[in-house]
């Protein structure tokens, strides 16, 4: 008989919006191959989906996700670095499905995101957080390495002290410290989280989400380009769009004084 997973995936859709959120009360939501695989399923079927403008990832029970199944974890050393190595691999490609999907991801943080939990946080376009929420790289304190990619993550917008300070002690982060530093977008009050992200999310799927796809491409191939590369793939970008159902109709909304209505012109 095979054992249910600690940690399901759930859909549901509002809207344009797709709300994924992660149901796992015994551990907090903890996140394991079976997870990575339906998160990167999910994502990448929704980045394929025209319905689907806008992208909320969240977790139940009051809290993001824990990362990791400790226990599961320590048993994996019984397992040969090649069965390891796979389930870090699908790790990275849940994680690079986030990054490579043209589709605006929200993250909805309530409690805290720690470990791979929060690797999968900031793997979003934007991050939407409870004010009491906390992050936290502990591996450390097991005698483990970060994954995930949290450390190129907070790398991205943090000094590389407090980088240092979040993986060499574990100690929690503050989401309000973090937004302070603008690594988290914007701070609800504690259980409003995902309400917020779901306004960010609407806002988003009634803008330009063709243009939206371009912009997340450039924002991903920015810090890997020179200058004169990044004008380069910038120009490709306006030049093609120009063309497009979205810049007719937002170019003539402007002119014309009103709200340019974008729906079915992605």
């Amino acid at each position: 008989m095979n054992t249910p997973p600690e940690t399901e995936v759930r859909t549901e859709r509002n809207g344009s919006v797709l709300i994924l959120s992660l149901d796992g009360a015994k551990t907090r939501n903890s996140i394991s191959p079976s997870v990575y695989k339906d998160v990167q399923t999910a994502i990448i079927n929704a980045g394929n989906d025209p319905s689907v403008r806008a992208i909320v990832l969240t977790g139940l029970y009051g809290f993001f996700s824990s990362g990791g199944n400790i226990a599961n974890l320590r048993k994996s050393a019984e397992s040969s670095l090649a069965d390891v190595s796979r389930n870090t691999d699908a790790l990275n490609s849940m994680i690079l499905s986030i990054r490579n999907c043209p589709t605006p991801v929200i993250a909805a943080v309530e409690g805290g995101a720690a470990g791979a939990g929060a690797s999968l946080a900031l793997a979003c376009d934007m991050i939407v957080a409870a004010e009491d929420a906390k992050f936290t790289v502990a591996y450390v304190k097991v005698g483990l390495a970060p994954d995930g990619g949290i450390t190129h993550f907070l790398s991205e917008g943090l000094p590389r002290q407090l980088v240092s300070e979040m993986c060499l002690t574990g100690r929690p982060v503050e989401a309000t410290r973090l937004y302070n530093l603008g690594l988290v977008n914007s701070i609800a009050s504690p259980g409003g989280a995902l309400e917020a992200a779901q306004k960010l999310a609407a806002s988003l799927a009634a803008g330009a989400v063709g243009a939206m796809a371009v912009i997340k491409a450039e924002i991903a191939a920015a810090p890997h380009n020179d200058l004169a590369s990044q004008l380069v793939l910038e120009a490709k970008g306006i030049n093609a769009a120009r063309y497009g159902d979205e810049a007719a109709e937002g170019l003539a909304a402007f002119l014309e004084k009103r709200k340019p209505d974008f729906t079915d012109k992605g």
